[in-house]
């Protein structure tokens, strides 16, 4: 039954969106389309697409936080999945690879990387919870490589003018109306564009102030009208607005504060706070399966290394290098609103996400044509 559950995920999620529009620019993917993603583009054959990225607006952020007429809610044309966990670094990378986690090994936030024995946050290539850089090298970049949705696009199909852009690194925009003018100015060029433009909220401020705040409201309220401007003023394009996970109110697990229960472990955990790797002493399973029964089982389901592969709870395809040596000896699963942080570094949210419930799971997919 476990099995069903996280297999029904990869049947319709980020990865499959993202292979939608390989297939659309006729290049070869390993993941199955999404039909009505498919039949949108193909009817319509506009010289642009964009792809705009609202981290964290799951299907719930946006209904209880927009109003229902108004444009991101008027365009959503289905729901699909995230990958897990749900979270940024593993969804993001699902759709700018077009692979399932299992495959890209962009796994989550903090990863264990056993060459190195360290666990590094692979977005900053600091060691977890500190600001010292892991190695002279990006380890993640170095490690887990693979080819963006871009380049793959280029490769088939050289005459279209692909960017990625974000805030911050190269490609680098400054604020929302900054990037709502460059995504217009290149629409405009004359040329046919592929264009993928993230933006690091609501997740951002749902972290710091909730899923329901007035300032998380305010923020989706600024983000909705501001790509209302945008497909005002861009024509012969297809824009697709969707998230890489949602949100859920929460609170934390100390681990600090059993320390029967911490002194099973080997080391720090990681991946994600509410998708989360224990590495267990050799002498220590049954204990740490007792205690984590009688500590956190009404917040997490646990499941060992090979039930976790078994379940395909990274997806489907070819295992990435790094894969089993990341993922622990088990993998707790959030159920309930906890998340777990290691020691007191640990960060503290009001928000937080990479769960298995539908509120974190389910993201929406909106197309408007212009």
């Amino acid at each position: 039954m476990m099995n069903n559950f996280f297999s029904e995920i990869y049947k319709k999620s980020i990865t499959n969106l993202s292979c939608s529009i390989l297939k659309y620019f006729n290049v070869s993917h390993k993941h199955e389309t999404i039909k009505e993603v498919d039949d949108i583009l193909n009817k319509n054959k506009n010289k642009n697409i964009v792809v705009i990225l609202l981290d964290g607006l799951g299907s719930k952020i946006l209904s209880e936080n927009l109003k229902e007429d108004y444009f991101l809610n008027k365009y959503k044309l289905l729901e699909i999945n995230s990958v897990l966990p749900s979270t940024t670094v593993a969804s993001t990378t699902s759709f700018l690879s077009s692979l399932d986690p299992i495959e890209h090994g962009w796994l989550g936030w903090d990863m264990y990387f056993k060459n190195i024995d360290k666990t590094v946050t692979v977005f900053t290539n600091n060691i977890k919870d500190t600001n010292v850089q892991a190695e002279s090298y990006n380890v993640a970049q170095t490690k887990l490589p693979y080819k963006s949705i871009d380049t793959l696009i280029n490769e088939k199909n050289p005459e279209i003018n692909t960017i990625l852009l974000f805030p911050f690194g190269q490609n680098k925009y400054t604020s929302i109306q900054d990037m709502t003018s460059k995504i217009q100015m290149l629409c405009n060029n004359g040329k046919r564009n592929f264009i993928y433009a993230y933006i690091d909220n609501p997740d951002d401020i749902m972290h710091k102030t909730g899923t329901s705040s007035i300032y998380t409201k305010r923020v989706i309220k600024q983000l909705n009208d501001e790509i209302e401007r945008l497909c005002n003023n861009i024509k012969d394009t297809t824009v697709i607005v969707t998230a890489d996970h949602g949100h859920i109110d929460s609170s934390s697990i100390n681990i600090s504060e059993y320390p029967d229960f911490k002194e099973t472990l080997k080391r720090d955990i990681s991946i994600e706070s509410r998708a989360c790797a224990f590495f267990v002493k050799e002498d220590k399973e049954n204990e740490f399966e007792r205690l984590f029964k009688e500590y956190f089982k009404d917040s997490f389901i646990l499941l060992t290394k090979q039930e976790t592969i078994d379940n395909h709870v990274f997806g489907f395809g070819e295992e990435n290098v790094c894969f089993k040596n990341a993922i622990g000896d088990y993998l707790a699963l959030a159920v309930g609103n906890k998340y777990f942080r290691y020691d007191n570094k640990g960060k503290v949210y009001v928000a937080q996400h990479a769960g298995i419930s539908k509120d974190e799971t389910t993201i929406p997919v909106i197309i408007i044509n212009v």
